[in-house]
């Protein structure tokens, strides 16, 4: 099995070291990252000017571009027969709304629309804590295991956040829910002639039963998310 790995923090990101290593031994992994950190961005495409790529010196493919921009040159000219694509580890959420300008979401979401089963991984960071990347690495690892294992209709991608703090009691089993429709409460401080975003996402308002809710309750959300309306392409056919 060939998986491909991406991130939105960039090929240094140790989210994506701690992925590459979690998979490791699951399949045969190929790094396509962005060389430089592209958070936010959502799944914003460069088609308009040439995309630099270079190889790092462990041999991931450095692209000079956004995480879909990774996922389109890696299915079209460095790795079209990937089983998988997998993004991530992100050090901080994507939840509910959170998946529309989410760097990492974009790129299992472009994945997905050329056809490749896909899912993006992400590490919540609660109110004072810390993220121990080989904790969140070895639960990857589990999890990304039993989601290999379950059937995925084309045109659906898994989107997987782990809740914090981890630790030996964090069921390994992730819980498989929707996703949280209740928008941010947020509003913007006024800074001379602009405005200042401010928000808190700890406090984010949650739907029972939700992936918000699963996550801050202390437990692994598993969200599988369809590409609305879009025809989804034979994967027998990425041209």
């Amino acid at each position: 099995m060939l998986i491909v790995l991406t991130n939105d923090d960039g090929f240094d990101a140790p989210g994506l070291l701690a992925l590459a290593e979690a998979l490791s031994g699951l399949a045969s992994v190929r790094v396509v990252a962005p060389a430089e950190a592209q958070s936010g961005v959502g799944h914003r495409v460069t088609t308009r000017e040439p995309i630099r790529v270079r190889t790092g010196e462990d041999g991931c493919t450095i692209v000079h571009g956004t995480p879909a921009d990774c996922v389109r040159i890696s299915a079209k000219r460095l790795h079209p027969d990937a089983d998988w694509v997998v993004a991530g580890i992100n050090p901080g959420a994507n939840l509910g709304s959170d998946v529309y300008q989410s760097g990492t979401v974009a790129a299992a979401r472009e994945a997905a629309i050329l056809g490749f089963p896909a899912m993006a991984v992400s590490q919540y960071i609660a109110k004072d804590a810390a993220i121990d990347w080989s904790e969140t690495g070895a639960m990857v690892r589990r999890v990304v295991r039993r989601l290999l294992a379950l059937p995925l209709c084309r045109g659906f991608f898994w989107n997987v956040n782990l809740p914090s703090p981890l630790s030996a009691g964090t069921p390994a089993e992730p819980v498989f829910c929707g996703l949280d429709t209740f928008p941010h409460r947020y509003d913007y401080r006024r800074q001379g002639d602009a405005y200042v975003y401010e928000g808190v996402i700890h406090e984010r308002p949650r739907e029972p039963g939700k992936d918000v809710a699963v996550c801050f309750g202390g437990r692994i959300s598993a969200t599988r998310i369809a590409l609305a309306t879009l025809g989804f392409p034979d994967r027998s056919d990425r041209s």
